[in-house]
């Protein structure tokens, strides 16, 4: 396996598989990888013949300067769990900005609501940043969990609007054995806390069998100790829900039945 620190190598190397006919598959994070990731690379490993994984803390997708100073950087841990899910490449560069960076990818209907409200600049980093992965990477395909959904959603528009011929495959949330969806966030939680946060994901699923399950669930989880709520909307058919945990913030989403899928904020 190779570590690549560079942009000009990671896209040399891309190019040269482009030449040679070679699929490439793509799956991009911030490291801090647990199981989730690596049901990624594991499916990614079945489609294709190159497995590119990144590793890249992107600032500009933070709307908290202290959560981006928290944010767990494990990249010698990254490393060996890449190479041992069978990753031919791990793209950890240190920086892909400019200093006089001042162009910008914005999707402008997808991003509104859900994180998008809560999170001024998000999904504008978001989508600038994987933009400039895909360039460099050059991948036929791209894997994504349903955990941040509206983000899946976005990349998907973004890369379909601006004819940018890579397919975002979209993967099952992965979850601990007590329902709560990883995330590197999670290192975060106090056993306590994380005893509080699995309101989040148990609300959730009771929720899809009410009437008005996002009027359900918000009230649901404001009398839950420990939460705070960030919202709680119906999009693009699923239910989705933000809260406070302490000082760490948590998203989860399921998929509603066909008929509450026209759903409002609550």
């Amino acid at each position: 396996m190779k570590t690549l620190r560079h942009a000009g190598a990671m896209q040399r190397l891309a190019l040269r598989w482009r030449r040679e006919g070679r699929s490439v598959a793509f799956v991009p994070t911030m490291g801090a990888l647990h199981r989730g990731h690596l049901s990624l690379v594991t499916r990614a490993r079945r489609e294709a013949e190159i497995v590119v994984v990144s590793v890249y803390v992107n600032p500009t997708q933070f709307d908290r300067t202290d959560d981006l100073r928290g944010y767990p950087r494990t990249l010698p841990a990254d490393r060996k769990a890449c190479a041992a899910a069978g990753v031919e490449v791990v793209f950890a560069p240190a920086n892909l900005y400019a200093e006089d960076h001042s162009t910008w990818v914005e999707e402008t209907e997808l991003s509104q609501g859900r994180c998008g409200a809560t999170r001024p600049g998000h999904f504008r980093g978001v989508t600038t940043i994987v933009l400039k992965l895909v360039q460099l990477v050059q991948p036929e395909r791209m894997y994504m969990g349903w955990k941040d959904a509206q983000q899946l959603e976005i990349l998907r528009r973004m890369l379909r609007d601006l004819n940018v011929p890579t397919r975002v495959i979209g993967c099952p949330i992965v979850r601990d054995a007590d329902g709560l969806a990883l995330s590197s966030r999670n290192r975060h939680l106090s056993p306590a806390q994380r005893a509080q946060a699995l309101a989040l994901p148990r609300g959730l699923l009771e929720a899809t069998g009410k009437a008005r399950p996002a009027a359900w669930l918000r009230r649901h989880l404001a009398r839950q100790p420990g939460l705070r709520v960030d919202y709680v909307e119906v999009a693009q058919g699923r239910l989705a829900a933000a809260v406070w945990v302490g000082s760490t913030r948590l998203i989860d989403n399921v998929p509603l039945p066909r008929v509450q899928r026209k759903g409002r904020k609550a």
